[in-house]
């Protein structure tokens, strides 16, 4: 890559926070940002003082690149944090939980129920022989029962690992057998879009490919057997798997008989809360580790700031915990604070494209936290689906995963939002543990596509490819734009402490680009006024005729189009330009393929950001092969248009679509 990124894509609309807004705000003072900027640790300090710590620390930071230490010396608890210290006091009463099943079931836990509950599943892990330091496999659905799962681990002192309840058993095989797993939590099956996801099933096979230090597999019992009847929906034929006796535990025959007295394990601030596992590019995954005190005090920061969180928010995140937003957003971080949230089971489809809005309006939720994936596909379904919902309780909306293109920030803002909620776009990942990039929604004027600012006290700078830059640490005029990489070069609390048992890898795959520096794998622009834009990973920047392009801009560039709801872009070999820049695009409910929409689509890119990004080739498709957190796999489109065998499919959601995709690529083109 030459040592910058070319931007073309420009974006004007500003939209600042309203006075209603700013007076309730929790943060609404811009001082924030040169407070934090001159005293980092001190800024952490402060948010740090605000959770429950058995023992105090003696040092704030220690930092010994690649690795730091945060709050050394401190003993906590997360469970204690996020739930005993709200049933203890005021909030005993208050809801913790709303658990929101496909079958229609509806579930609201307290702060004193959730206490009551952990406790007892914190017991029967014990007496299955889980202690302090030990590992424990989640494999469930999305219900209470995962989260309560999570932090009877926490309250313990065994850590966690989760794993998306639709991975194979192969891959639970992989993640439990790589963290040294004692017992495996399940359920009998999970409901998605009317069928069963077969989880005990999967553990049972996962077990006879071998997992030598599981000695139990506790079981929930959620879908039951074929023809019960849960809410007047009948279960249908499933493969429930089979029972080994002495191994296979059901959790009604365990857990409701436990004390709910179960004191909560001392943890030293930098003892391990956490691994979850995330895709790699080559090999296996990657077990991120997170540990216990800066991880917490990072998404309690950030929880309460970015989303401004109040005593009487629903906060409606919709990722499932087998991925870290679940884990920061739906758990640590608003339960740290004492706020209600909503899990759904199933998909937001089902029973129909209104399941969102419906729960929305149901539990008059006030904050959504969602995907762009998830905002294009119901642009594409039509604004009749929302429109015939209530949403007025909304008061904030926020997004994650990748960059939000201009268009579906819009349509998010005023068609979800009704023009009265703040958007907040946030930037961070699995190893950074907490939101890194993110208007403040109190403070920052946003703009459609830009995450804007670094989070106060975090520092993020924009380097070229010799590792010459800018450093961000908040708003302002900067004397010139640039773009590049993404790079953090000061600590934070809830950084990741590094790969599971792989030292070696968590050097090389974060720490040896640039010296003394996380580099995040993604690009970025910054711009005149210090706004920040996500430019997707550099895995996904072309070089087209000399010129790096970022396939994000050019896919918004199509998102702008009337006709499309959802485009993916991707750079194929070109003997000429050395790549060429090929399209694949969904377009919304009601826009038909026609003849000329092709062509129409190439010069509204040549438009919108220059002929040189003009497409060479746009395929209209009805569907886009994305994994099952629904980021969209460029490499296996790479791998369609060079007419290349198939990688690694495993992750994908429906393995179909790329085939399928596959073949009327190879159709057109020949």
């Amino acid at each position: 890559m030459s040592e910058t990124i070319q931007t073309l894509l420009q974006e004007s609309r500003t939209f600042p926070p309203t006075p209603e807004f700013v007076a309730q705000a929790n943060a609404n003072d811009p001082k924030i940002y040169q407070d934090a900027a001159a005293d980092p640790e001190g800024f952490w300090e402060g948010w740090a003082k605000q959770l429950d710590w058995f023992e105090p620390w003696h040092t704030v930071c220690d930092f010994q690149p690649p690795y730091a230490q945060w709050f050394v010396g401190g003993k906590i608890n997360a469970a204690y944090n996020c739930v005993d210290r709200h049933a203890l006091g005021d909030r005993k009463d208050k809801i913790a939980i709303i658990g929101e099943g496909e079958p229609g079931d509806t579930r609201f836990i307290t702060y004193g129920e959730l206490k009551d509950q952990v406790s007892q599943l914190a017991n029967a892990l014990k007496a299955l022989g889980v202690g302090k330091g030990d590992r424990v496999s989640v494999y469930m659905p999305m219900i209470p029962e995962l989260a309560v799962t999570m932090l009877a681990c926490a309250r313990i002192g065994a850590a966690h690992s989760v794993v998306f309840g639709g991975f194979s058993a192969d891959s639970l095989a992989e993640r439990t057998n790589d963290a040294k797993c004692k017992v495996i939590v399940t359920a009998d099956g999970g409901w998605r879009r009317g069928n069963i996801v077969p989880l005990k099933n999967t553990v049972d096979e996962t077990m006879d490919l071998g997992c030598p230090t599981v000695t139990n597999v506790l079981v929930l019992k959620r879908v039951g057997t074929p023809g019960e009847v849960t809410n007047g929906v009948v279960t249908p034929e499933y493969s429930q798997g089979s029972w080994v006796e002495g191994r296979d535990i059901w959790w009604h025959d365990l857990v409701p008989q436990q004390s709910t007295d179960c004191p909560c394990e001392p943890m030293d601030s930098e003892d391990l809360l956490f691994v979850l596992y995330t895709s790699g590019s080559t090999g296996h995954p990657k077990g991120i580790v997170h540990t216990t005190g800066g991880y917490l005090t990072g998404t309690y920061a950030t929880s309460k700031l970015v989303f401004d969180l109040k005593e009487d928010d629903v906060h409606f995140c919709t990722a499932d915990c087998g991925w870290v937003t679940g884990h920061s957003y739906i758990v640590y971080g608003p339960m740290a604070n004492g706020a209600t949230v909503l899990m759904f089971e199933g998909a937001p489809d089902t029973p129909d494209k209104d399941r969102f809005w419906r729960i929305i309006e149901k539990h008059k939720a006030t904050i959504l936290y969602t995907a762009p994936t998830a905002i294009r596909a119901f642009m594409k379904w039509g604004d009749e689906y929302p429109n015939r919902c209530d949403l007025s309780s909304l008061r904030l909306l926020g997004s994650v995963g990748e960059p939000i293109n201009p268009e579906a920030w819009i349509w998010y803002q005023q068609t979800i939002g009704k023009g009265n909620c703040p958007v907040v776009d946030t930037w961070w990942q699995t190893e950074t543990g907490a939101i890194m990039i993110s208007p403040l929604p109190g403070i920052t004027p946003t703009k459609p596509g830009s995450a804007t600012q670094p989070f106060p006290g975090i520092s993020v700078s924009v380097y070229n490819e010799k590792g010459e830059g800018k450093e961000v640490t908040g708003p302002g005029i900067i004397d010139s734009a640039a773009g590049g990489f993404l790079v953090l070069t000061k600590p934070w609390p809830s950084m990741t402490r590094g790969i599971f048992n792989d030292p070696a890898r968590f050097q090389k795959t974060y720490w040896s680009k640039f010296d003394n520096a996380y580099f995040a794998g993604d690009g970025v622009k910054l711009d005149e006024e210090g706004y920040l834009w996500l430019l997707g990973r550099v895995d996904d920047i072309m070089l087209v005729a000399g010129h790096n392009i970022s396939t994000m801009e050019v896919e918004s560039a199509l998102v702008d189009h009337p006709s499309v709801a959802e485009a993916a872009v991707i750079g194929k070999t070109h003997d000429i330009k050395g790549q060429a820049i090929a399209a694949f695009v969904i377009l919304r409910g009601g826009h038909q393929n026609h003849d000329g929409l092709v062509d129409e689509l190439k010069k509204h890119v040549a438009h919108k950001i220059g002929a040189l990004a003009r497409p060479d080739d746009i395929f209209i498709s009805a569907e886009l092969p994305k994994t099952r957190s629904g980021k969209i796999m460029r490499r296996l489109l790479r791998d369609v248009a060079e007419g290349r065998a198939l990688g690694d499919t495993t992750t994908l959601a429906d393995p179909n679509v790329v085939h399928l995709l596959r073949d009327k690529y190879e159709a057109s083109e020949g």
